[in-house]
Formats: structure tokens, C-alpha cells, sequence
């Protein structure tokens, strides 16, 4: 097809978005909960949504209530396979009683699952990342369906659950499930959906390599004591010993993020939890207090080598505070991954969102956010990412970190990037696109 041809089938696409559906969509999906591994409500609704729109919509079971909602627009045939991927779940429950303790309570409107539409502005736990990129992804592969988009290729939405940075919480009694760090990718990628290319739908302008992560467990050993006799018999509080762990670490941060910046990339660390102690007894002193950080990684610095500079910042807090006993060990470790720069969805995603924003795309220097990305990079398939654009206006928490708040021209406005990007790919002979070897992603 020429070129003008493919924007003809683009705007034709796009010109089936009524204004304001996305965000009707995204709202939908932000009022079914899906805490990571417990997806299947939504899976179900948004899998009978694509089914009702023209798509082959199905829920796909991965794993009890894991599930993954997937649908296909079928090509003529001679074309590449596109993904377009987003998570389903959500890092929060949204509820007191799981997310209270560590949100406080009240909790924000935007860290519960109901949603709220003031305007053009949906609120609600999810509402921004995943959600409205997944219902983003939905209406551009459903546009292209009711435009009788006359493409090659196949166009694959995939929304997908256990994708959040989770583990199984203690105590939770399903033990041996694996519920996050791209869970439900891995299943859908294993179970045949195979595409030639893949786009995530993540914050941020288009990338093409993702930083992984090592979780690491640090603990700091004093003696079990008591508030009664801590003035007669010996003490040691490992809380007070780790709180001086903790700032050589902040400190040291910084450090492993310069050293280790590269192409697009600066992998920050940072401590996300402190266990220590009984709350329903605090009149006893724990004879152990855990540190669990998360410290980012680049294609050019694998966990291997991530250990081993970990192992060295320890070694030097040791010499630091002699008579602190402190081990540590790795307990999580997912490896970054890169597209080649010069491949082929990456200048799609590219000439996307120039089209989008309207402006000539300038790489990012400071990138630390992981995604499945890593996933479907580490089977072979070249991917690209990028998200929503800035809203039109300044949302209420614009600055913070929120995932509950988005814009309805931001949805439509990606919606119509995808139908650019699916058209440009998906429109064109494989062999026109590049070779075997050229599609592979590289470092």
C-alpha cells in the first residue's frame, strides 16, 4: 500500500471514535477491581466488550482468578502481527483493610476502585496506568473493526493480568503462585499469541529498552529485649542499628544511579519496607530488623554484576559501623531488555507520537520505570513502548505519584496514535518491514 493509502485507512479508523467513549470504557474498567492475580471480572467484561465490538474476544485463564483478556482483528494475510499490550491489574487493592495501613486512611479517591467523572477528568484507582491505556488499546483495534480496515496483518489487543511488581503477600495461602512481574504475559506469549511486534502502553514518550529489577533483603541483628529491663541486662535495638543501614544506602543510591546510567537509562533504588517487631506488643524489643529494597538495572549491567556492586556497598557500611551485624541476600532478580534502536516498531511507535503531540520526539536520558516489556523482549519479539499524552489541562494531583487520574482527550488522542502505529505496521508486506534478523532485538 502507498503511503497515502495507509493514512486514508488511518483516518478512516479513527473517524468511528466517538469523542468521550474511551473514557466511558476506562471508567467501566476502573469500577471492577483487579488487584494483582484476581483479574477474572474484569478479564470477563472487557473480553464480552470486544466480542460485542467486532472483535474475537476471549478471557483467557492463567491461573485461578489470573486471567488475561485478549482480542483479535484477523488480516488479509501477507502482513506483520501487532500486539498491543497493557496490564489489567492494579498495584493496590483499594480497599482499608489491604491498602489502609500503608495509604492511611481516608484513603484518596484516586487509590479506590470507583470511578468518578468530573468533566473530561476520570478518577479512580487505575484510571491512568493500567486502565486507560488498556481501554486505549481496546477502542483503537475496535475502530480499526468497524472501518473495515482493509490491513494485512493481524491487529492483537492483549490486557493482561498479574503484570504489578508483586509477589504473594505473607501469609496469603497460595503458595507456589506467582501473581506479578509480568505473570500473565508470560502465559498469554507461551499459549500461542506470537506476534511479529509488540507496542506497551506505559507512561511516558516512545522507549525501546526497559530497566529490570533485584529486590534485596537486608537485615540488621541486635538482641531480643525488653522496655523493663533495657537498663539492666544488655541491649541492642536492630531498629535504631538499621536506621544508620538505611541512610548509607539512601546515600549510596545515588552513587550505583550515576555509575550506571546509560542510553536511555538511570536505574534508581529505593527501600519500600521495614519489618520489624510486634505492633500488638511493642513492650518487646525484636532481635531482627529487615530492610527490602528494589534497585534497578540496564541491559549493560545484568543482576549478576548488580550483585556484585551491591555486595560491595554492604561491605563497605561494615567498615563503616563496626560491631553492626548485617547480611543480606537477592531475592527477586528480573533482567532489563532493548530493542534496537533503528528496528521497526520503534520508529512506528516514534512516528505515532510525533503525530500525536505534534511535535519532533526527543529521547528520554533518566528512564526507571520496568514493564512487561522485559517479558516479551526476553521472547525474542522487538517492542516498543509508549503511553498517553500530557493532559490538556493540569489534573488535581499533577506532580504526584498517581495512577488514578486521567484526561479525556489524553484517551482519545492515544487511541488515534495506535490506530497510526497499527496502521504503519500492520499495513505493509512483512517483507517490506525489515529482515529476520533486523527484527530481533538487539543491545
Amino acid at each position: 500500500m502507498t503511503g497515502d493509502l495507509l493514512r486514508s485507512i488511518a483516518e478512516a479508523a479513527a473517524a468511528e471514535l466517538v469523542p468521550g467513549e474511551t473514557l466511558q470504557l476506562a471508567a467501566r474498567m476502573v469500577d471492577i477491581p483487579s488487584p494483582s492475580g484476581n483479574e477474572r471480572a474484569l478479564a470477563e467484561m472487557v473480553a464480552g466488550f470486544m466480542a460485542e465490538n467486532g472483535l474475537n474476544g476471549r478471557c483467557q485463564v492463567v491461573d485461578g482468578d489470573l486471567c488475561n483478556a485478549i482480542g483479535r482483528l484477523p488480516g488479509l494475510g501477507g502482513g506483520a502481527e501487532l500486539m498491543l499490550f497493557s496490564p489489567l491489574d492494579t498495584a493496590f487493592a483499594g480497599t482499608g483493610a489491604a491498602d489502609g495501613p500503608f495509604l492511611g486512611t481516608p484513603m484518596r479517591d484516586d487509590q479506590i476502585p470507583v470511578a468518578h467523572v468530573e468533566g473530561k477528568i476520570l478518577t479512580g484507582l487505575g484510571a491512568h496506568n493500567p486502565k486507560g491505556h488498556g481501554s486505549a488499546a481496546v477502542m483503537a483495534v475496535i475502530c480499526l473493526a468497524r472501518a473495515g480496515a482493509p490491513l494485512p496483518g493481524d491487529v492483537v489487543v492483549a490486557l493482561a493480568g498479574g503484570g504489578m511488581p508483586t509477589n504473594l503477600p505473607p501469609g496469603d495461602g497460595r503458595s507456589g503462585r506467582r501473581i506479578g512481574h509480568g505473570a500473565g504475559c508470560a502465559f498469554l506469549l507461551e499459549q500461542g499469541t506470537r506476534p511479529d511486534y509488540a507496542i506497551v502502553l506505559k507512561p511516558g514518550p516512545p522507549a525501546w529498552e526497559e530497566v529490570g529489577l533485584c529486590w534485596f533483603r537486608v537485615t540488621v541483628r541486635g538482641l531480643l529485649g525488653y522496655a523493663g529491663t533495657r537498663h539492666v541486662v544488655a541491649h541492642a535495638n536492630p531498629i535504631l542499628a538499621a536506621t544508620k543501614v538505611i541512610e548509607d544506602l539512601e546515600a549510596w543510591f545515588a552513587e550505583y544511579s550515576e555509575a550506571n546510567a546509560s542510553g536511555t537509562l538511570r536505574p534508581q533504588g529505593s527501600i519500600g519496607c521495614i519489618r520489624a517487631g510486634w505492633p500488638e506488643k511493642p513492650t518487646f524489643i525484636p532481635e531482627v530488623c529487615e530492610i527490602y529494597l528494589d534497585l534497578r538495572t540496564t541491559p549493560r549491567a545484568g543482576p549478576a554484576e548488580v550483585r556484585r556492586q551491591f555486595a560491595t556497598a554492604i561491605e563497605s557500611i561494615r567498615a563503616a559501623h563496626a560491631g553492626l551485624d548485617i547480611g543480606w541476600e537477592m531475592i527477586l532478580a528480573v533482567p532489563a531488555s532493548c530493542t534496537d534502536r533503528k528496528n521497526w516498531i520503534v520508529g512506528a511507535a516514534i512516528r505515532a507520537w510525533e503525530r500525536m503531540t505534534g511535535r519532533s520526539f526527543v529521547a528520554g536520558r533518566d528512564g526507571s520505570g520496568a514493564t512487561e516489556a522485559n517479558v516479551i523482549r526476553s521472547w525474542g519479539i522487538p517492542t516498543a513502548r509508549f503511553g498517553l499524552p500530557p493532559p490538556p489541562e493540569p489534573l488535581p494531583r499533577s506532580g504526584q505519584f498517581s495512577m488514578g487520574e486521567v484526561h479525556a482527550d489524553s484517551l482519545d488522542a492515544l487511541v488515534r496514535a495506535l490506530i497510526d502505529a497499527a496502521v504503519d505496521t500492520c499495513g505493509r508486506p512483512l517483507a517490506e518491514l525489515s529482515t529476520e534478523s533486523e527484527r530481533g532485538p538487539r543491545c
